[in-house]
């Protein structure tokens, strides 16, 4: 099996000679934020939490983000948080991306090696430590749990992207695939957080146009992106996040595999209500 790999934020600030030219673009039908936006000068601090900073790159805000929260997080040996969610009604998925994690979920203890994945219903009990020597990233993805009389909430549950094969999307011979941590028949769970993987030469071959709201973070690789009426290049480190019904489409460059986490909302009725605002 090929090693997976899984961008890290280098730390530091770029240097006065660097150009500030760059890919950064932010429309209302979806926004590139590149790598290169990713320095220590746009980190944020958060209650409860000690020894990490985060990026937010991802946020409820009109004309931008209107499901979710996404955040990158950092962890420095013996950070964590025995506090981390404040809100009551998030739901959370955690993806770490480098370093080793402890968490803790109503009780039991899980260990949290790069790749690892876990889905936090609301009110669950967890906390979340870096007990390893060297400093950890991982991603955190919050969303409003959206609850439908009828149906239970969905369990907690911890687990590796190893453990799941990719699904080859149809009629693309394994150019494109998804590797899915959630059955989307399973109607309790309101988002979904994806990894997409296309190989070298592989395609969206039309525009998609849908209801989803899509977050996506570039693990590996490289492609060129089309987002509403233009065409973007985006690398391993780069993160984009695309409206309700922005037309969409990629080509994989090569030479590796272009690889992204994806999260999208699923599984509800269009409410009649002010879309969620974190605060």
């Amino acid at each position: 099996m090929t090693k997976q790999q899984y961008h890290r934020l280098p730390a530091g600030l770029p240097p006065q000679t660097q150009l500030l030219t760059d890919r950064a673009v932010f429309t209302d039908a979806y926004a590139v934020i590149p790598k290169g936006t990713f320095s220590d000068i746009v980190t944020s601090y958060l209650p409860f939490w000690h020894k990490a900073r985060f990026w937010v790159i991802a946020r409820p805000l009109s004309g931008f983000a209107e499901t979710f929260s996404h955040y990158i997080g950092e962890l420095e040996p013996g950070g964590g948080s025995d506090r981390p969610e404040t809100d009551a009604s998030a739901e959370t998925v955690l993806f770490v991306t480098s370093g080793a994690l402890e968490l803790t979920l109503d009780g039991t203890v899980h260990a949290m090696a790069t790749g690892g994945y876990a889905y936090i219903p609301p009110a669950a009990d967890w906390t979340l430590k870096n007990t390893d020597g060297g400093a950890a990233q991982f991603h955190w993805i919050r969303k409003r749990y959206e609850a439908v009389e009828g149906l239970a909430q969905p369990e907690a549950f911890v687990t590796d992207e190893n453990r799941h094969a990719p699904i080859e999307m149809p009629d693309t011979n394994g150019a494109w695939a998804t590797t899915r941590f959630v059955d989307p028949a399973d109607l309790r769970h309101d988002m979904h957080v994806n990894i997409v993987t296309f190989q070298p030469g592989g395609v969206i071959p039309f525009a998609e146009t849908h209801v989803m709201e899509h977050g996506l973070y570039v693990l590996e690789g490289k492609a060129v992106y089309r987002l509403n009426q233009d065409w973007v290049e985006v690398e391993a480190g780069d993160y984009m996040w695309l409206r309700a019904f922005c037309p969409q489409a990629c080509y994989a460059g090569g030479p590796g595999a272009f690889r992204y986490l994806l999260y999208k909302d699923v599984n509800r009725h269009m409410g009649f209500h002010s879309p969620f605002r974190e605060g």
